[in-house]
């Protein structure tokens, strides 16, 4: 199946380590392995950390035919500290290579040739107004395609009507259990706060045929046709969470491409968040059938 991704890629720069991440190469490269084709709509700079996200990208199988190289713009990095239980704080340096992603007449073409079946795309790069402005010329010549929304809201890149306008555009919507909150506590702050009442709430308003709400090492809750289901997540050592949600995005999405039922779905893309959060790294090795392994201890 033919995926198009639109967004950030940067480096996840640690004390100790730096990786090359960005919830949308995250995903991509976590989609890729599931036998589909990505394409990859994002900038780069001139510069070393942009040559290494480069050759990174070809060592992880990932085209680069849409990846745009820009002379005058640094590639995005982000600083990031983590909680004695793994969780991330990511500080984005913006403006960033990222932000200045236009298509031309030609790429859009050639995008559309390609006809992909499902678009994703998040919140962070979408806070620039030309590059909001680009994936609206996107979703227009690809009506057809479903809409992946993966909010993924960072502390200062986000803001209550951009995440409305975008979740209007949304067939599915990804996001956790925090920003559910947030999002319910802006919109409706009379009311009090549940999951059943976010999703119902949003699901409604935004006309989105499926919500899924992760729930950290409890799982996750899924909304379709206006029921809310919860499932078990799978207890793993935490290393880090980074890239943790990108992964599960990815295999939630796999799963609904194979036409699974929704706790086979909600089952193996809980495995694979909890697989790459026992791992180093936005996007540590791992195979599916480790996460089907996972699934298969748990039912024994």
């Amino acid at each position: 199946m033919q995926i198009l991704v639109i967004g950030e890629i940067l480096w996840d720069i640690f004390d100790h380590a730096e990786y090359l991440g960005g919830a949308p190469l995250n995903f991509s490269a976590a989609i890729q392995r599931f036998g589909n084709s990505v394409a990859l709509i994002t900038g780069l700079g001139d510069d070393s950390y942009g040559r290494r996200a480069l050759q990174s990208m070809t060592g992880l199988g990932l085209s680069t035919k849409f990846v745009q190289v820009l002379p005058e713009a640094a590639t995005g990095t982000a600083r990031v500290t983590t909680d004695n239980a793994g969780n991330a704080r990511f500080f984005i340096q913006r403006p960033a290579a990222f932000d200045e992603v236009r298509l031309s007449e030609v790429d859009l073409a050639a995008i559309e040739a390609l006809h992909p079946e499902w678009v994703y795309f998040g919140t962070l790069t979408q806070t620039h107004p030309p590059a909001l402005a680009t994936l609206d010329s996107l979703l227009h010549r690809l009506p057809s395609a479903k809409r992946f929304y993966d909010m993924n809201l960072r502390e200062g890149h986000w803001n209550l009507p951009l995440v409305q306008r975008l979740s209007q555009d949304a067939s599915i919507l990804k996001l956790n259990d925090s920003e559910a909150e947030i999002l319910f506590q802006l919109s409706c702050p009379s009311d009090t706060f549940s999951l059943e009442k976010f999703a119902s709430y949003w699901s409604s308003k935004y006309n989105i045929e499926t919500i899924c709400i992760t729930l950290g090492s409890k799982g996750c809750a899924v909304y379709r046709q206006n029921a809310l289901h919860r499932f078990d997540g799978f207890a793993v050592k935490v290393a880090d969470t980074v890239g943790a949600g990108d992964a599960f995005a990815a295999a939630f999405l796999h799963g609904q491409i194979q036409g699974w039922d929704e706790a086979r779905q909600a089952a193996f893309a809980n495995a694979l968040g909890a697989l790459v959060a026992s791992r180093s790294g936005a996007t540590p090795a791992w195979t599916a059938e480790e996460c089907l392994q996972m699934i298969s201890e748990r039912v024994l």
